[in-house]
């Protein structure tokens, strides 16, 4: 059995009377894992693990606060080998607890669930991770253990607040909003005091409501089974320890159905040695639950005041015992010699992985310095703390993710510092955009200033983290109206309007401001819209800059397939005739509602299907029919649109996305044609075919022309989504 220090710091006291919970095989824990061995020196300083010959479990812990460590542990011929993870959780760090309502964690590594000097405060916090209660496959039950540590602090001794619990619910249950005081955040009145969803939960109830508590006793502790009235439940004194720390612990035992819960205080000169308590309940929790399920607390406050903190959390489940007893039976078979053997190696791959990761480090360091170094030289946006940002985006929750794509996620969030809600983007640590494209989008959009393009509020640069923070646009990317999941009907005239909006963007891009601005990934996805429904282009990270006086830029291939012009696939040279190409392409979507490529393997014979045609190649086909209006309007606006609008629009897409690039308009003419002011443009009945020269030594990798048009072939490009 190994012991660990939990707690806030090292002389916390710890609590004799409870035992922690059964070693297991699953272990849910928050703590990230630093490099084993970071500095090969400090191995001798971990606190060295009380062993028992006889386990040979992983103990997780959820510890708030100073520093702790753990070890995972093998038994090779009943001899221990330990390998030390350094670990810490502290505010601002991210991890894998979810903050909700007034719940945060504090600086001395405690969580607060509400703002004592508050009435009607309710916070929470989630596991976000699942744990399995029960087995689908074999239909066996979990055993599960949680300890926990906690103080409430009753500002008016006279009337209590209302408590705090713990409970298990499904992944994902949105818990009801505006529902404080006895009602936990988890009931409403609506549900006659019933949840919404499967839940149970293990309250420290210190009000008693007339409604649904029990009579005969005031404060309480009970067992509660998808209702507010307990189960189960005994007297609690909990009036008279006032800022006193309890340590409790929640097992469930799988074969006798019983849900137990132990508390005690720790020793003080005015406490009872004695006073300790317990509770049980039999539920058959595979008959409740579904068999993955999130594990949190929630506290609530009232019209009385109350303070509530959680000290440290510990859990563990038995689900996979079974199959950890198994590998456990096969190392024990390892002989001596093998173990002397792969202690040599794990000694050698520790020593030599350390220095790496040493090496890494100052190289990382070396890196931030001047990341750093060039962006504060830039005027505009400002430089943002992590904890900041981890603190905006609850510790960038899944709830609060807006979209994901191949550079990373992106948050929403809110600064309170400027009381402003902002996007989050966070590159991922293995995206292609990296140091150079995160340096370049911040260096571009900082000096753009225009009302059609996402404005940049501030950047962040820390843990080895890259991070862009921008407005707000409320109503999405254009893609996610077009082609999302559930795409929302844009009408007419807000279609137009976003046409307008672009033309506008890129007008400044390419001829307002002081140099010329390629953004080389006009897409849907990086249109943006605001309340009113206003073009905000964004996503500036391929962008480039080049003199006005330029025809183009050799930048090397880099967009999203679909949106592409022929000849920057071709020969890699970005110019204002390739973004022109993407322009042309968005505004056939706008009008259509298809995207620029639509994949089918439903033919697949060797002639070319119309399923297997590009968009643009479609409504040229159309054109060439005169059937521009009757079959290439999106269906979802039936007879709702101006025709002579969507002629317009139609048209310009087909004249921007001409596969010659000398045959497409200038944005200024595009705006003409889009305003009236100039008249559409006699285009060839078919669509004409682009003629690239390509090297006689290029390899068979490389982009190649035949007689019905370009062929490429290509890696690492997008498609069009």
């Amino acid at each position: 059995m190994l012991e660990f220090l939990l707690g806030r710091d090292q002389n916390l006291p710890r609590c004799s009377s409870l035992s922690l919970p059964p070693i297991s095989s699953f272990s849910a824990c928050v703590l990230k894992s630093s490099s084993i061995g970071a500095d090969i020196e400090d191995v001798g300083e971990v606190i060295q693990p009380i062993t028992n010959h006889h386990s040979s479990r992983d103990q997780a812990i959820f510890v708030f606060g100073a520093e702790a460590r753990f070890y995972r542990t093998c038994l090779i011929q009943h001899t221990l080998i330990s390998s030390g993870y350094r670990c810490c959780f502290r505010q601002g760090d991210p991890g894998d607890i979810f903050y909700h309502g007034d719940a945060t964690p504090d600086e001395d590594g405690t969580v607060n669930f509400n703002n004592a000097e508050q009435t009607s405060q309710v916070g929470w916090i989630t596991y976000s991770k699942k744990v399995p209660i029960w087995s689908h496959k074999t239909g066996k039950a979990s055993d599960f253990s949680t300890s926990f540590s906690f103080k409430i602090d009753a500002r008016n001794l006279s009337a209590d607040g209302h408590g705090i619990c713990f409970f298990l619910a499904p992944m994902g249950a949105q818990l009801p909003a505006y529902s404080v005081g006895g009602f936990l955040n988890l009931f409403t009145r609506k549900n006659n005091y019933s949840s919404s969803f499967p839940l149970v939960h293990v309250e420290f109830d210190t009000f008693n409501n007339p409604g649904w508590d029990p009579n005969d006793v005031g404060s309480h502790v009970g067992i509660n089974n998808n209702s507010l009235v307990s189960s189960n439940y005994t007297s609690w004194n909990a009036s008279s320890h006032s800022q006193d720390i309890c340590h409790a612990k929640i097992s469930y035992d799988s074969v006798t159905k019983n849900l137990s819960v132990t508390w005690a205080y720790e020793l003080t000169a005015t406490s009872d040695p004695k006073e300790s308590s317990s509770l049980s309940y039999i539920i058959d929790l595979a008959k409740v639950l579904p068999s993955d399920v999130m594990f949190g607390f929630i506290a609530a406050a009232g019209t009385n005041t109350e303070e509530h903190r959680l000290l440290s959390w510990e859990l563990s489940s038995s689900l996979d015992s079974d199959k950890a007893d198994s590998r456990i039976g096969l190392v024990i078979g390892v002989s001596a010699s093998g173990f002397v053997f792969l202690t040599f190696m794990v000694i050698t791959t520790v020593v030599v992985w350390s220095r790496k990761q040493r090496k890494k480090k100052e190289r990382d360091i070396e890196n931030m310095i001047s990341i750093n170094k060039d962006l504060e030289r830039e005027a505009g946006p400002r430089k943002f703390s992590y904890k900041d940002l981890v603190s905006a985006t609850n510790r960038f929750s899944s709830h609060r993710k807006l979209g994901e794509g191949g550079f990373g996620a992106v948050y929403e969030g809110n600064l309170k510092e400027i009381n402003t809600m902002v996007a989050v983007k966070k590159l991922s640590g293995d995206s292609r955009q990296g140091k150079n494209e995160f340096l370049n989008e911040v260096k571009i959009i900082s000096k753009l200033r225009h009302r059609n393009l996402v404005q940049l509020i501030g950047w962040c640069n820390e843990k080895n983290e890259f991070l862009l923070i921008y407005e707000l646009v409320p109503n999405g990317s254009l893609n996610s109206h077009l082609f999302g999941k559930r795409p929302n009907l844009l009408s007419w005239d807000i279609r137009y309007k976003i046409g307008l909006g672009l033309a506008s963007a890129l007008l400044y891009l390419h001829e307002e401001w002081d140099q010329c601005v390629l953004h080389r990934d006009i897409k849907a996805s990086n249109i943006m819209l605001d309340s009113e429904f206003n073009v905000k282009l964004g996503d500036f990270g391929l962008a480039r800059l080049m003199n006005h006086e330029l025809g183009s830029h050799t930048t090397g291939l880099a967009g999203t397939f679909g949106y592409m012009a022929p000849e920057y696939v071709m020969k890699g040279s970005a110019s204002k005739e390739s973004d022109i190409y993407s322009f042309g392409i968005v505004l056939l979507e706008i009008v259509t509602g298809r995207k620029s490529l639509e994949r089918t393997q439903e033919d697949n014979s060797d002639t070319e299907s119309d399923d297997e045609k590009s968009l643009v190649e479609k409504v040229w086909e159309l054109y060439g029919k005169q059937e521009l209006i009757t079959s290439c309007v999106d269906d979802k606006l039936g007879e709702d649109f101006d025709k002579k609008e969507a002629e317009c629009l139609l048209v310009l897409g087909l004249w921007c996305a001409h596969p010659d690039k000398n045959s497409r308009p200038s944005i200024k003419q595009g705006i003409q044609v889009m305003n009236f002011e100039s008249p559409l443009p006699d285009l060839p009945l078919k669509r004409p075919v682009a003629m690239y020269y390509i090297s006689t030594t290029t390899s068979s990798s490389s982009p190649s022309v035949n007689s019905n048009g370009v062929s490429v072939t290509f890696s690492g490009i997008e498609y069009g989504r």
